[in-house]
């Protein structure tokens, strides 16, 4: 790898807040003469060329998109993206491309990206008078089958630090650029089991008869979640038990543990003034509130210390080693619960710097708190450089395609994601979004508004038993991956682009995904009685039955979901 510097780079900057940033400077092929630089009124622009078929991949938690070549982004965090415009519970300015290389551009800022655009000046004069009725078919003739440039403009900023990876694979790529944040995060085998996130309004006595359940029943739970009932005041949060649901919290961890479940707790980081810890952090907050409650600026050593203090003395130190964090991504421009771009915090952040980082912030607080207490825990924002933090990504949205995409773009980024199941629309729907779920980093069943354990409305219990069961093999297979993972940078779910970079069949594909190395997971939603699938060049086998299946592609008809195994 190899660091260009680019103007006067802003101080506030990801690299700055990773604890374990592994800079080593390696020769690298790429020429910097590819690089134009400019500053502007707006902030600075970078550019750089793109090939003809080359194509570019990455840009952190995607769930709309796939292969970004002559798309737009703006890398901004939000909580609710609704098309593929960039905005992302976890936006990442670092992207790989199929021509060897990948970049990590190093800024909190949102950036800006046109992944192709033109430039020529000479045009010949070509008639044109085809009438063109669908947008599908005219954004597709005017796609340019030409070499292109990117540009990359990031506001504000006057300067940027960029840095370049080279390799073979998109994998060598990325496994670099995870090395250069400490690595992949090391998880505890328990973490890997099943999550089971109760009802909001559950009291006490309602989680033991949940966690009572699982074990009269058979079926595997490793970790129990409590939603914001838990406590006495959650938006904004408190971070005590509520006296009247959980009179005997401490009891109830105590309980759980005692039936062989840990404990994961939801929470936001914005302080009400119920909180025990409102009055000392209130001078390490910024100038907004949200939701009446302060906002902790976790880039000073002050709010932190006293945020993970108290978690650790009266929530980890009762036995709880998991926690959600929520709504630490920002609102999705439709609602107004967050905190503006112009907020100013003490540290020097302004508010646009701070949505990008919160949620690395938030997981590092937190991970102060837990000490010595492993954890594969849950965030709902994270960023640049964050292999290392054990934490998945999840969603407020829902749609099933989009989770899927999401496993499958989650390793461009360093970045964890669960497809996780709430409720359904049917059976079969229930079924194959859990399908999905087992075969992803963390089998996640969050019923925070389901009043009844969700797969009971569909009678499918059975079938739930099994796939929850299929969770527990798949165990040591994961705890492996994660071990190679924490070792190398190599993440433990990736699309086939990123092993296969030199087999073009790959690069449109964002509905299957390898999984830990051995695995080739191909989902399928309830909308699809069939699928097509791709299995590149080498040794197959079929997971379920073991039989041979040649490379290539293929027509599936199962009521199972489709994994193959490289033998």
């Amino acid at each position: 790898m190899k660091k260009f510097t680019f103007g006067t780079p802003e101080t506030i900057v990801p690299s700055k807040y990773c604890p374990d940033f592994r800079y080593t400077e390696t020769d690298v092929r790429y020429d910097p003469a590819n690089f134009t630089f400019k500053t502007t009124a707006r902030g600075c622009v970078l550019e750089i060329p793109l090939k003809y078929g080359e194509e570019v991949f990455g840009f952190g938690l995607q769930l709309k998109g796939f292969n970004h070549k002559s798309h737009k982004l703006q890398l901004r965090a939000n909580s609710d993206p609704v098309a593929n415009t960039g905005d992302s519970h976890a936006p990442v300015p670092f992207f790989v491309t199929t021509n060897g290389y990948g970049m990590y551009i190093d800024t909190a800022r949102y950036a800006e990206v046109h992944c192709g655009y033109s430039r020529s000046k000479n045009r010949p004069a070509i008639p044109n008078n085809t009438i063109i009725a669908t947008a599908e078919d005219l954004y597709k003739k005017c796609g340019l089958q030409e070499d292109t440039f990117m540009s990359i403009e990031i506001p504000v900023a006057k300067g940027v630090d960029v840095y370049v990876f080279e390799g073979d694979t998109i994998t060598d790529i990325v496994a670099q650029y995870n090395m250069m944040s400490g690595g992949g995060c090391d998880v505890p085998e328990w973490g890997l089991g099943v999550l089971y996130r109760c009802y909001a309004k559950f009291n006490e006595d309602d989680v033991i008869e949940q966690a009572k359940y699982f074990k009269e029943n058979d079926i595997p739970c490793d970790i129990m979640g409590l939603e914001p009932g838990w406590q006495s005041n959650s938006y904004a949060c408190s971070y005590v038990w509520d006296d009247e649901r959980f009179p005997h919290g401490s009891r109830v961890v105590k309980q759980l543990r005692e039936m062989g479940m840990h404990v994961n707790l939801w929470e936001h980081a914005f302080v009400a003034g119920a909180s025990p810890i409102y009055k000392e952090i209130a001078p390490y907050c910024g100038d907004y509130e949200v939701w009446k409650g302060l906002i902790p600026d976790l880039s000073m050593d002050e709010a932190r210390k006293i945020f993970a203090d108290h978690h650790r003395s009266y929530l980890v130190e009762q036995g709880v080693d998991g926690f959600k964090l929520d709504e630490c991504d920002n609102s999705d421009f439709v609602h107004d619960w967050s905190f503006p771009n112009c907020t100013e915090f003490p540290g020097g952040m302004d508010g646009e710097q701070y949505h990008s980082m919160m949620g690395t912030l938030y997981m590092q607080t937190i991970l102060e708190a837990l000490g010595e207490h492993p954890t594969l825990s849950e965030v709902r924002n994270a960023g640049a450089l964050a292999a290392s933090y054990p934490f998945v990504l999840y969603s407020d949205l829902y749609d099933h395609s989009d989770f899927i995409r999401g496993v499958v773009n989650s390793g461009f980024s360093g970045l964890l994601w669960t497809p996780e199941v709430r409720d359904a629309a049917s059976r079969t729907d229930f079924i194959r979004r859990l399908q999905s779920n087992v075969f992803s980093v963390q089998c996640l069943i969050n019923a925070w508004y389901c009043p009844r354990t969700p797969w009971l409305d569909w009678d499918c219990e059975d079938e739930v038993r099994v796939l929850l069961n299929e969770r527990k093999k798949l165990v040591p297979m994961l705890k492996e991956a994660f071990a190679q993972y924490h070792a190398t940078g190599k993440p433990p779910v990736r699309a086939l682009v990123m092993d296969y970079t030199h087999d073009r069949e790959t690069y449109a594909i964002d509905d299957q995904y390898i999984f830990c190395d051995k695995l080739i997971v191909a989902p399928m939603t309830a909308a699809q009685t069939e699928r097509r699938i791709y299995l590149p060049e080498g040794a197959w086998v079929d997971y379920w039955t073991k039989q041979p299946v040649a490379a290539g592609w293929h027509t599936v008809a199962t009521d199972n979901i489709p994994v193959y195994e490289k033998v």
